[in-house]
């Protein structure tokens, strides 16, 4: 693949989870967020994006919102549990988008907030149709997604280099 060719990034929120007396790592879903997570999985089906890669959190909810969501893909995108993930600031998955290979032109991220909706906001540079208002307005509830676009390689991705291209939250 070309960098000149757009690359796409799918920030995931995890759906949402139970507060059983375990540690936040170890917390489930809740019941309402197996369905959620299932919805999305739809919803990112419908996408028509071929992910190349999916990066999800080690936490037990996000690795739950995976597994449920990507039984609705097409295809199963090579998967990579990532520590780093779970608690990262923009910036730490900003660095970590940033080690992508450049034979990678799709990649989803599984994770959580606030640093999921702090990376789309700054990533976005740029916003198609209403989708920018949509996320500032419904925030990112759980188990909701953005898709941004970029040009160039994955070490060039920083704040505002990307277009928000599309939004989902479950609550639409």
């Amino acid at each position: 693949m070309s960098v000149a060719e757009p690359r796409r990034i799918v920030l995931f929120r995890h759906a949402k989870a139970d507060w059983p007396q375990v540690s936040d790592h170890e917390r489930p879903l809740a019941d309402r967020g197996r369905m959620d997570a299932a919805v999305a999985g739809r919803k990112l089906a419908d996408s028509g994006i071929p992910f190349d890669l999916a990066l999800c959190s080690t936490a037990v909810r996000t690795r739950e919102t995976w597994k449920l969501a990507v039984h609705e893909l097409p295809e199963r995108p090579k998967t990579v549990y990532e520590e780093r993930i779970y608690e990262a600031s923009p910036g730490e998955l900003v660095a970590l988008l940033n080690e992508t290979p450049d034979d990678t032109q799709n990649v989803l991220l599984v994770g959580h907030n606030p640093g999921i909706q702090g990376l789309a906001e700054i990533l976005a540079g740029t916003a198609e149709g209403d989708a920018r208002e949509r996320m500032s307005r419904l925030g990112f509830p759980a188990a909701g997604f953005a898709v941004l676009s970029f040009e160039g390689s994955w070490k060039s991705l920083e704040p505002g280099t990307a277009t928000l291209t599309g939004y989902w939250a479950p609550t639409e």
